[in-house]
Formats: C-alpha cells, sequence, structure tokens
C-alpha cells in the first residue's frame, strides 16, 4: 500500500486525481496555465462546479469549467470533466462513458477519469484515454474497501512532454485527512481540492487562500 502523501509531495504534476475510501472521497485539480489554474470549486445543490476565479482572464472554459461531483439516485458521481453530466443523465456508469473519450488536446490527450460510489458502498472507477489513435477504455470495480485504504486514479503519470497518461491498475493507497492531502500537493501547480468525508464536504481553493 502506498503512502499518498509521500507520493503527493514526490510527484509534482499527476494533473487530475481521485481518490476512493470507505468512508471518503479526495478530488483535486492542478493546472501550468494561467486558465487552468484561474479556477475555484464551489459548492451546488447536487455537488460542486469548477468556476473562473477571475472572469476577465478566462480565455477557453470547454475542458476547465465543468461539474466534478454531482449525486443521482444511485450514489455519487466524480469525474474530470462534463462526462459527470453524462453519466448522471444515462443513469448507467459503463454505457454513460462507452459515449465517451479521452479530450481532444493534442498532444496531451488528456484522459477522462470517472469514479461512481454507490449507496450500497460498492465502487466503480473509469479511465478513458488515447492509444494508438482510438480510445482505451478501462473499468474497475470494487465490492468494497476496508476503512483507513483507497484506490487512485489521476489523468497522468507525472510531468513530462507529451503528458504521460496513468497506465495500469488505480494505486493502492492509505486515506489520510483533507488537509494531509491539500498540504502534499504541489505549491505551484495545485489548485483546488474537493473532500468529503462520511457526508461532510469540503472544498480548498488556492485562490481564496486556502
Amino acid at each position: 500500500m502506498t503512502d499518498f502523501v509521500a507520493f503527493l509531495k514526490n510527484n509534482p504534476y499527476p494533473g487530475r486525481g481521485i481518490a476512493v475510501g470507505k468512508d471518503r472521497v479526495y478530488y483535486f485539480i492542478m493546472g501550468r496555465s494561467e486558465n487552468s489554474r484561474n479556477r475555484v470549486f464551489t459548492e451546488t445543490k447536487d455537488g460542486i462546479r469548477t468556476e473562473a476565479y477571475d472572469p476577465a482572464k478566462m480565455k477557453d472554459p470547454s475542458l476547465i469549467i465543468y461539474h466534478p461531483v454531482r449525486r443521482n439516485a444511485q450514489g455519487l458521481i466524480v469525474t474530470n470533466g462534463d462526462q459527470t453530466d453524462t453519466i448522471r443523465d444515462y443513469g448507467d456508469f459503463r454505457k454513460a462513458l462507452m459515449t465517451r473519450e479521452y479530450e481532444p488536446d493534442e498532444p496531451n490527450f488528456t484522459p477522462r477519469i470517472s469514479a461512481m460510489m454507490y449507496n450500497d458502498g460498492s465502487f466503480e472507477l473509469a479511465i478513458l484515454k488515447e492509444k494508438d489513435g482510438r480510445c482505451l477504455r478501462e473499468f474497475f470495480c470494487y465490492e468494497g474497501i476496508e476503512e483507513g485504504k483507497g484506490v487512485f486514479l489521476s489523468t497522468y503519470v507525472g510531468p513530462g512532454n507529451p503528458l504521460p497518461s496513468f497506465a495500469g491498475e488505480p494505486l493502492e493507497i492509505d486515506m489520510p485527512e483533507p488537509e494531509e492531502v491539500w498540504a502534499a500537493l504541489n505549491e505551484d501547480n495545485k489548485v483546488s481540492l474537493y473532500t468529503n468525508v462520511n457526508g461532510v464536504v469540503k472544498l480548498f481553493n488556492k485562490n481564496l487562500g486556502d
């Protein structure tokens, strides 16, 4: 099992990441460009959305403004893009993601990562990424997980040019407290963090001085 805090401290740019545990879920975003860094998380009735911190500086909202977290009758949906809405509207995690693919941001072709936490404690993770010009869709289904443990999926392995996509199975991690995760993220690149521990939501936004 990987020490999640140490992992984040040693990785300056995993991009966007989802960590799921028995009683909690975390989602963070990072950014290298001014456009990506010009964001905050705000709460909505059914989850959260990204918003421009300074609307005057927003250039292209297409891939950076979306609802990362939404709830439906089945449970909690967490993703790194507008596929959150696709999953909510379909009501079927796998069928919804079979209609989507990686982001069209050549040369990185950023993967779409998604999680569905069901009301019975089971959950699913998925990553849609580019491979040889086609979309590779990988799904990981979990019946549950032990207290204190979690699994982690990110868009990238780390920094690079182009950015290398996450590969392999989701990483098995311990599940530290929200403040520890926020402190471990690279200070230059971190933007926002959503945490939900036993239903208690907390948002961290660098642009708001958190």
